[in-house]
């Protein structure tokens, strides 16, 4: 039903004149979503408090309410057509009365960890590009059927919506950007290990994919103590985003998989001067995609140490810095980070090696991120030691990736595996960091185990031969009878 629901609204969207892309499918798609799933959660609030015979205060004001503007209904449960607006009135409804009301909950909030002050921030970001009433309408409708009262619907509902993240990074020029392949987020957190009560963090939080799969990791790891949940809810996961719409997606993304107030800000993270960081400031883990490729300002670049316009050796710097001693990490980089000549990237290798153990390098093959050629790696690295030795593992599949092929986890099992206990293997291998070359601290994967490709030949090579090889043979026969 949610697959279906959803696809018929796209089908609205990409008829309405104010919807382009994908892009704006998934962001017009997510502001109707949120006020429908609100709609349920204060329903689910409101019974739950009647059972403890306490009173219940409703977040939105009556006349604010879903089923008061979106969806009046009659007593047979059916829409009440000569209450509901549409065209003209609900496009005016929505864009001059109900999102300036809900703009407001930021200012008026009590404090930035609460609901109030995320609804306040998500319709600060946004706005209404549906042009049509009647489409929006329509939208409404649809959205209206969907449920979030059931686990197991909040979780279908978080599975479509990923996958409607999926698609918007496909349609993005930089699939990296929006999406992480969820199977490699889950195996970075199985191998960072993060535990209950440690503080988690993305600067380059995106769709926030590594935060909703830590959560998930967390809560299923053990059965949780009222107290337990209310540290994952409030004082586990933090984001950063530089994107109004990632942003916006990024906090949707968490309410869905069912962290209620995403402690997730919208700002440039590069723009912190490093220096300024403190002990306070520090996390226990780091998980993070940072974007390939960028560039950043010289301004910008005046707050770190290392001075280059690439964001991604940037945003490298700032999670080494950020990062708690004892802290773990799992960052995904291009793979030309372990190579580069220019100075910033010798020196950052430099830093990297004698602050921070390295244990564990992943090489990704091509077509890891649809829609982005680059090869990528992950660093694991834990703060505090220097490195002594790294191990890497190089994937090497026996199919190329892509839209239709992509990445699944039995691809990272072996990896996984082996990752345990750092073992040789024809894909695994480990190199001492005394015998790296310390002038250009070059960290390139060149897996000394692999074996040679044998060369498959031409048919016509092999039958050229084979007319040698009679050739051979029949002056040899002839030798031979001459003697006789």
């Amino acid at each position: 039903m949610f697959e279906q629901t959803f696809k018929n609204v796209d089908d609205i969207l990409h008829k309405d004149a104010g919807c382009s892309s994908e892009l704006d499918y998934v962001e017009q798609t997510s502001w109707v979503l949120f006020l429908k799933y609100l709609d349920d959660l204060e329903k689910d609030k409101k019974t739950a408090a009647e059972l403890t015979g306490k009173a219940y205060t409703n977040i939105i004001a009556k006349e604010f309410q879903w089923n008061v503007w979106a969806t009046p209904k009659t007593k047979d449960g059916k829409l009440d057509h000569h209450k509901a607006l549409t065209g003209d009135d609900l496009k005016d409804f929505v864009d001059h009365k109900l999102f300036p009301y809900l703009k407001k909950f930021k200012t008026d909030a009590e404090s930035a960890d609460t609901i109030q002050y995320k609804i306040g921030e998500i319709f600060s970001e946004l706005k209404n590009k549906i042009q049509s009433g009647y489409n929006l309408r329509e939208v409404i409708n649809l959205i209206d059927q969907l449920r979030f009262r059931t686990h197991a619907e909040k979780h279908e509902m978080s599975h479509l919506y990923e996958g409607k993240i999926q698609n918007m990074g496909n349609a993005g020029r930089n699939g990296g950007e929006y999406y992480t392949p969820r199977p490699l987020i889950k195996t970075i957190i199985k191998v960072v290990d993060p535990k209950i009560g440690e503080k988690i963090y993305d600067g380059a939080a995106g769709s926030a994919g590594f935060l909703c799969e830590a959560f998930d990791y967390l809560k299923s790891s053990k059965s949780l103590t009222s107290k337990e949940t209310e540290i994952l809810q409030k004082k586990t996961f933090y984001g950063k985003e530089k994107k109004s719409l990632a942003y916006i997606i990024g906090i949707m993304n968490m309410i869905l998989h069912g962290v209620e107030a995403p402690n997730i800000i919208h700002t440039n993270t590069l723009a912190e001067n490093l220096a300024d960081i403190q002990e306070k400031d520090r996390y226990d883990v780091v998980l993070a995609n940072p974007p390939f490729g960028g560039k950043e300002r010289a301004e910008v670049q005046q707050n770190f140490p290392i001075k280059t316009s690439e964001t991604a050796s940037l945003f490298l710097q700032h999670f080494i810095k950020i990062l708690k001693a004892g802290g773990k990490a799992g960052v995904v980089i291009k793979n030309t980070f372990l190579s580069n000549t220019d100075n910033a990237s010798i020196s950052l290798r430099k830093l990297l090696l004698e602050n921070c153990n390295l244990h564990t390098v992943l090489d990704l093959p091509a077509g890891t991120f649809t829609g982005a050629g680059v090869k990528t790696v992950v660093l694991f690295f834990e703060k505090g030691s220097a490195t002594k030795k790294v191990w890497y593992y190089q994937l090497n599949l026996d199919r190329n990736l892509g839209k239709t092929n992509a990445l699944n986890e039995n691809d990272l099992a072996d990896f996984v595996k082996l990752q345990k206990t750092k073992l040789e293997s024809e894909n695994s291998w480990t190199i001492n960091v005394k015998d790296v070359d310390p002038t250009n601290y070059d960290l390139s994967a060149k897996n000394p185990n692999k074996k040679e490709e044998i060369a498959l030949r031409q048919p016509q090579e092999i039958l050229d031969e084979m007319k040698a090889l009679d050739e051979e043979s029949a002056e040899v026969l002839n030798s031979i009878l001459e003697l006789i």
